[in-house]
């Protein structure tokens, strides 16, 4: 059976030049009539390129079934990984959700508790408010006074010297003493001699100013 170059080179997927290269080199038996040229085939070469065609064929479709597959699973898998992405940022939408929640009541609890210590704080700066008005109202018509030269007492004592007695901290003897200072002029229980402050514990009580 003979076959033409163009024929050849479409059956057996062969480039021309490749035909024309095999004939130059006589790999390839031809003929040449009326200036064409035939290349002689035997016919069973060409029933067994068919073959081999139609198993290549046959070994693409299952290539092609195969990846079809496999992109298939892949497809499968991608969109379940998808749904459990979809489920994990639910939980954590609502993770985060609860978590502001119990920030927002702990503050509700803080604000309570402060709101409630003004509260206190108020009632009590009022209550001492309250005190030190009618206390100075009971002492305006009463005249204060530097004494004259103290008479040795055991009730008398001088402000410092009474201070070292108590197991007291300095910064503490320091705040008492300008508490005193602070009220000297103001609260006739404040005695004051040669620039020293005395105390006169038979006639008064000193409690609310000694608190440390």
């Amino acid at each position: 059976m003979r076959l033409t170059v163009e024929e050849y080179s479409k059956h057996f997927k062969m480039s021309k030049e490749m035909i024309h290269s095999k004939i130059r080199t006589k790999k390839l038996n031809y003929i040449i009539e009326n200036s064409i040229t035939y290349i002689i085939v035997a016919r069973s070469s060409l029933q067994k390129e068919t073959r081999t065609v139609a198993k290549q064929e046959v070994t693409v479709k299952k290539q092609k079934t195969t990846v079809s597959m496999i992109l298939g699973l892949y497809q499968k898998e991608n969109q379940q990984l998808k749904a459990k992405i979809v489920q994990l940022e639910s939980k954590i939408d609502k993770l985060i959700d609860d978590k502001e929640q119990m920030l927002r009541d702990e503050m509700k609890k803080i604000e309570q508790i402060y709101s409630n210590k003004d509260s206190q704080l108020k009632n009590i700066l009022e209550l001492i408010n309250a005190q030190l008005t009618s206390q100075n109202t009971s002492q305006k018509e009463e005249t204060i006074h530097e004494i004259e030269p103290i008479v040795e007492e055991s009730q008398i004592l001088e402000l410092k010297s009474y201070l070292k007695t108590l197991d007291i901290e300095n910064y503490q003897k320091k705040v008492i003493k300008k508490r005193f200072l602070a009220v000297y002029g103001k609260d006739i229980r404040i005695i004051k001699q040669n620039g020293k402050l005395f105390l006169d514990f038979s006639k008064y009580d000193y409690s609310d100013l000694l608190e440390y």
